[in-house]
């Protein structure tokens, strides 16, 4: 396994993100020796949500407007369909995702989690997956849609379900390792 020691990541999220497209990818970073951070927009904690209904809350720890991407190496998108639902509304959010595209950094999304990178223009042209009933909104984004377990493209990692977190997290943890990639433009 990449050792992630040194590695600041950070986990945009906020009420209503998938409990599992969250916990666990955050555990297998920490698991890999990075240094993982919830930033929301909103202090104090935020819900999961959980076979329909509430489930575990989760610390947080900086809001959205406290945080620059030059402080993490990665950015991690959880999905659920409030969440990014939520966040693409609100433009730091946005611009926060479209600065990890600006400066090379590895970007993983899950479920509907790429609704984020619709909103922040940077799926031009990108070999993507997600949850497929937002699969119309990404190809309407310039993305090449692909109905695959796990897509890696140029340090995007996507991902479906939370069937494919195994996946998912093995790839997140990897680009999150190998670093900057000069491909991932916005």
């Amino acid at each position: 396994m990449e050792n992630l020691e040194r590695k600041r990541v950070a986990i945009l999220a906020t009420n209503g993100f998938e409990e599992s497209e969250l916990l666990k990818p955050k555990a297998a970073l920490e698991k890999a020796g990075a240094q993982v951070e919830i930033v929301s927009d909103r202090t104090g904690n935020i819900k999961s949500w959980k076979d329909g209904q509430w489930g575990t809350e989760v610390s947080v720890d900086k809001t959205i407007d406290q945080v620059s991407q030059s402080e993490y190496n990665a950015l991690m998108l959880p999905g659920g369909v409030m969440n990014p639902d939520t966040l693409r509304k609100n433009r730091n959010a946005v611009n926060f995702v479209k600065s990890f595209f600006e400066n090379h950094k590895p970007v993983g999304a899950i479920c509907h989690a790429p609704w984020m990178l619709s909103e922040a223009n940077v799926l031009n042209n990108r070999k993507v997956t997600s949850y497929g009933s937002i699969k119309t909104d990404l190809v309407n984004a310039g993305a090449n849609w692909v109905d695959e377990e796990v897509v890696v493209d140029e340090g995007l990692v996507t991902s479906r379900t939370p069937d494919d977190l195994n996946a998912f997290c093995s790839k997140l943890v990897e680009e999150v390792y190998e670093g900057k990639h000069e491909e991932q433009v916005a």
